[in-house]
């Protein structure tokens, strides 16, 4: 009985191996086919690359020191006809209804389904090991160097986009006369603007390409930013920062995933973190621009008094640039040949490799050295163009790498709540502390008399009680921080006068004339005013500051706490790939969320200064690293997919952070203090529960 039984095991392995070999043999004639249809079509005639796979086609048919006429032992007796309507059989429906063949005999529906995922997991490893020692024969030179600095360009913009929302918050909310109730709405509107953005850009990525997508969004964003220095109207101003945000929300998914796909492994994770570098070149621009323009309140000019274009839109037009700049360099950059591969574009990816290639060897002095590569082993390629970018989405939920997402979502949001809350909250306790230390410094007058006086000079931080003030003049000056209580105004004649946080409480204003002045109701509280002229008064809100102190000490303090970010970039980048991605990660998060206790010491201005700088240089590690695991753990189907919606949970945990620390200011320090520790603490620990991605090529 056991002989029969041992006759039948190699009859079927024997069966086995014959249809291994079929499906070899079809899988090569099948994809020569497509591979000519798609050529004739296409109309392409790169001479070099269609001799060499007429080469390669040749030694397909050499085998084993003899010709192989198409056919083996399984298809004998058929003439091509028959073979290629075998491999139409055999093949499964492409997505659309279209068939396609794929050469897979019948015997793979009997297998296992984790057989065929094997199958499938080993012809991807396949296709990204060929593509790393095509990277690594491309070499790293000046071509690396070119992308690098016009994506930190696109990256720089990222940084300028969430400066500017602090810079000009003040100044435009001021000017636009937006009441308390409407405050801070700027913020949060660009915020949920970019995590939209981070989104869709990043998943329109993986399906129309890196390029073209980043070109589209950073224009967007440069179009609305730039016009937003125009607009008049709050609301409109409003709307036009959100679809700039919308713009520039494609930008960090796309750089990463775009630049991960020109550098060989051993360079990968040390030229990212270079890269983050741009993002810290943003924040120091945007704060030297908006010290050197935004206080500078006579680079002004009005048409009217309707419409008024003051500095900090000559500071918003400024910080445009660098998106301008990005879209322009952008054009002379190719797609990611790495996309192209995925996309079955075999022919444009061959090009772009080369270019990369013949650029770094005219560079290292050996433009003689030929680029060897010719042709590409089609063992894996996808074709996505026509699903949506919500079915790529839902495959980032699929097994293997659905706990990387969760995992990396946890990670991105909790970074980005302690960065994000405590940025907002360093400021505004700083602030604080300024008007604490400003109101201590107050001047009280009471029960004065004051008659036939003439003020041509400013008043600051006053308080007048019980005054009379007859037969005055206020002429071409300005109220800062004044304050007059339970006061009388006799005869009194205001001319050209400007006031801000000035006000008249419980007042009389008897037989007064108001000329060109911003004071209106709005100022009078609980005041009578009686038999009293107010003409031509001034139109809108004024901004007044010329000699505004905190507006500079305000930028200054973004400027030393963006400069602290520096060390940290350099060692981030000089040990991301000794140290490795996870254990910077972890053990950054962590050390920021332990340096955040040290704020329980911050009682002065210099103090939280200086913990401000110490969490950001601790804090830009994890960032860097993040960003080089989030870009190395998706597969290239769905990178900019997986990026783009770790990024949007970034920028949610930024509205939610603004929202909440800006909440607690002047409440209580323990809550921020505790919440931010707890947090960053916590996304450190399951960072470290991430793969590590070190030694892996880029699928």
């Amino acid at each position: 009985m056991e002989d029969p039984y041992r006759e039948r095991t190699s009859l079927a392995r024997g069966a086995r191996d014959i249809a291994k070999e079929a499906k070899r043999h079809a899988v090569k004639k099948v994809n020569k086919v497509v591979d000519r249809a798609s050529d004739e079509y296409a109309g392409r005639s790169y001479n070099r690359f269609e001799n060499d796979v007429e080469d390669d086609e040749d030694r397909y048919y050499y085998q084993d020191g003899q010709v192989d006429e198409g056919s083996s032992d399984a298809t004998e007796g058929h003439d091509d006809e028959d073979e290629i309507y075998e491999g139409e059989y055999q093949g499964v429906p492409a997505e659309g209804g279209v068939q396609m063949a794929v050469g897979r005999p019948v015997v793979d529906g009997m297998k296992d389904r984790k057989e065929l995922e094997k199958e499938r997991e080993a012809e991807e490893e396949e296709l990204a090991q060929q593509y790393e020692l095509i990277i690594q024969e491309c070499g790293h030179g000046r071509f690396q160097w070119q992308l690098f600095l016009v994506l930190g360009l696109a990256l720089m913009s990222d940084g300028v986009e969430v400066f500017v929302v602090g810079f000009v918050l003040p100044s435009a909310e001021t000017d636009m006369c937006v009441p308390n109730s409407g405050a801070g709405w700027l913020g949060s509107i660009v915020y949920l603007g970019m995590m939209v953005g981070a989104f869709f850009w990043g998943g329109l990525s993986d399906k129309v390409g890196r390029r073209q997508c980043l070109l589209v969004c950073m224009s967007v964003n440069g179009f609305f930013a730039f016009l937003s220095s125009f607009v008049q109207g709050y609301s409109t101003f409003l709307f036009c920062r959100m679809l700039s945000g919308f713009g520039i929300g494609g930008a960090v998914p796309i750089v990463f995933s775009y630049f991960a796909e020109f550098l060989a492994r051993e360079k990968r994770g040390e030229h990212l973190s270079w890269l983050c570098m741009f993002w810290m070149i943003g924040g120091i621009y945007a704060s030297a621009m908006a010290w050197a323009i935004i206080p500078h309140y006579g680079w002004s000019f009005s048409m009217g008094s309707a419409y008024q274009f003051h500095s900090w839109r000559v500071f918003v037009v400024v910080c445009a640039l660098p998106c301008v700049s990005a879209v322009v360099s952008l054009t002379f950059m190719p797609e990611s040949p790495r996309f192209y591969l995925e996309h079955g574009k075999h022919d444009e990816a061959w090009m772009v490799l080369k270019q990369i290639h013949d650029t770094n060897m005219r560079a290292r002095g050996e433009p003689e050295k030929v680029f060897t590569v010719s042709n590409y082993t089609h063992t894996h390629t996808h074709t996505h163009t026509h699903t949506r970018i919500w079915t790529t989405f839902l495959k980032c939920w699929d097994y293997p790498v659905k706990d990387n997402t969760i995992k990396l979502a946890i990670v991105w949001f909790s970074l980005s709540f302690g960065y994000y809350g405590l940025s907002v909250w360093f400021p505004d306790v700083i602030k604080h502390l300024q008007a604490d230390e400003y109101a201590s410094h107050v001047k009280i007058h009471r029960n004065e008399r004051i008659e036939d006086f003439t003020f041509n000079f400013t008043l600051e931080n006053q308080i007048h009680s019980n005054g009379l003030f007859l037969n005055d003049r206020f002429v071409s000056m300005k109220f800062k921080s004044v304050t007059f209580k339970d006061s009388t105004f006799q005869n009194c004649y205001f001319e050209d006068v400007t006031s801000l946080g000035s006000f008249f409480k419980n007042c009389t204003i008897l037989d007064t004339f108001f000329y060109n002045t911003d004071i209106d109701d709005s100022k009078f509280i609980d005041s009578s005013v009686i038999n009293s002229t107010f003409a031509h008064n001034k139109t809108g809100c004024q901004i007044t500051f010329d000699d505004d102190y905190s507006a500079y000490w305000v930028y200054f303090i973004n400027f030393l706490g963006t400069l602290a970010v520096l060390p940290g970039n350099i060692v981030s980048a000089l040990l991301m790939d000794k140290v490795g991605r996870l254990s910077m990660l972890g053990g950054s998060m962590v050390l920021s969320g332990i340096s955040c206790f040290f704020l329980w010491f911050g009682t002065s201005e210099s103090m939280m200064i200086a913990m401000l700088c110490l969490y950001n240089g601790l804090s830009i590690s994890a960032w860097n690293s993040l960003d080089v695991v989030t870009a190395e753990l998706y597969p290239t189907d769905r990178r900019g997919t997986g990026f783009g919606f770790c990024n949007a949970m970034c920028k949610l945990a930024a509205v939610l952070g603004n929202l909440i620390f800006g909440s607690l200011v002047g409440i209580t320090k323990a809550i921020p203090i505790l919440l931010a520790s707890g947090v960053l603490v916590c996304g450190g620990l399951v960072g470290l529960r991430l793969p590590d991605t070190r030694s892996n090529v880029l699928m």
